[in-house]
């Protein structure tokens, strides 16, 4: 998990709305990103691919600070990723894509998120 500490003028409510919507971009910039490596660590894993599993693939926002990517609840999801019972047992041992995809977003985030600050301190100064 990415924490950021911050100060100033821009993050007291001088400046909420703007605060707000850097936020609410941010974390939908993050959630789409990690969805699309997610995807993307998948597509590159599995052998004989079928369109169910990725489609059910979603972000959504989860209360005010938090956006989950998650996969609907797919009852094979985790035997996927390698964290069911059965993984155990089988020779499957998962992709392990879900937890490479937070790993990789967590190296992103700065580069992912500097473009929405830079256009949000732009529109703060103009």
């Amino acid at each position: 998990m990415t924490s950021v500490m911050i100060s100033g003028p821009f993050f007291d409510e001088r400046n909420a709305a703007a605060r707000r919507q850097l936020e609410d971009d941010g974390l939908n910039r993050l959630g789409g990103q990690g969805l699309a490596d997610w995807h993307q660590l998948l597509d590159a894993s599995i052998r004989n691919p079928t369109p169910y599993y990725e489609t059910q693939l979603m972000t959504e926002r989860a209360g005010g600070d938090t956006q989950l990517i998650h996969d609907r609840d797919v009852i094979y999801g985790p035997w996927l990723e390698g964290v069911g019972s059965r993984n155990a047992t089988t020779r499957f041992k998962g992709y392990h894509a879900l937890r490479a995809a937070a790993q990789q977003l967590e190296a992103q985030a700065p580069q992912v998120l500097a473009p929405l600050v830079d256009l949000a301190v732009g529109r703060l100064n103009a």
